[in-house]
């Protein structure tokens, strides 16, 4: 007997009317997590809320887990491009060290403006769904990408390596900060001292 392919649709494979739907899903998800939390939310809500019926959220979004990873990147990609666009300005005295200090810092004011979707990063990073992870992936390529828009003096040898860090970082204090282990002015200072540690030796002259 031949099996049923319950993969939900690939999204360069998907028309304009399911982008719609599935951008409506990703909206009604966000609104919620911000209005409800994420331990609280059921896709029955999303389904609701975005109009869309539930079996049909289903050939988008493989399981809740999915829907809130797509959800987060989305919003986070979002966020970078403010980010990065702030750092487009003139650039006579910064510095990369003085750049990705700012992009850091500003980046965790967003998330300190939003922190159900700041707990939303941290609940969906242990996820096992393999579709969840592919969004996450996504948002890690997305966040190398902002980095190295922000550092590109940095030789391409060492690029890498120094996006890594900084990226790992990032997660790693904004976790400390969800589930208590720390203030978020202590994770913001511990972020911002590592972009410093790991990018003066790069600095002109």
């Amino acid at each position: 007997m031949t099996k049923v392919d319950l993969s939900p649709r690939p999204v360069e494979a998907m028309s304009p009317r399911q982008l719609e739907r599935r951008g409506s899903l990703i909206a009604a998800a966000l609104a919620l997590v911000t209005e409800i939390g994420v331990e609280r939310l059921q896709m029955k809500q999303v389904s609701e809320r975005s109009g869309v019926a539930l079996g049909t959220a289903y050939r988008y979004f493989s399981s809740k887990d999915h829907l809130l990873a797509a959800t987060i990147a989305d919003w986070h990609r979002l966020l970078l491009a403010d980010l990065v666009a702030e750092q487009r300005g003139p650039r006579t005295g910064s510095t990369p060290t003085e750049r990705m200090v700012r992009f850091v810092r500003h980046g965790m004011r967003a998330y300190q403006r939003q922190p159900e979707l700041a707990r939303l990063r941290v609940a969906v990073a242990t996820s096992t769904d393999p579709f969840a992870s592919e969004a996450l992936q996504g948002m890690a390529r997305a966040d190398s990408a902002a980095l190295h828009s922000v550092m590109a003096e940095i030789p391409p040898s060492s690029g890498d390596v120094v996006r890594h860090i900084v990226g790992h970082a990032w997660q790693g204090e904004l976790t400390a900060w969800v589930t208590g282990r720390t203030t978020l002015d202590d994770a913001r200072r511990r972020l911002e001292d590592v972009v410093r540690l790991v990018l003066t030796p790069y600095e002109p002259g």
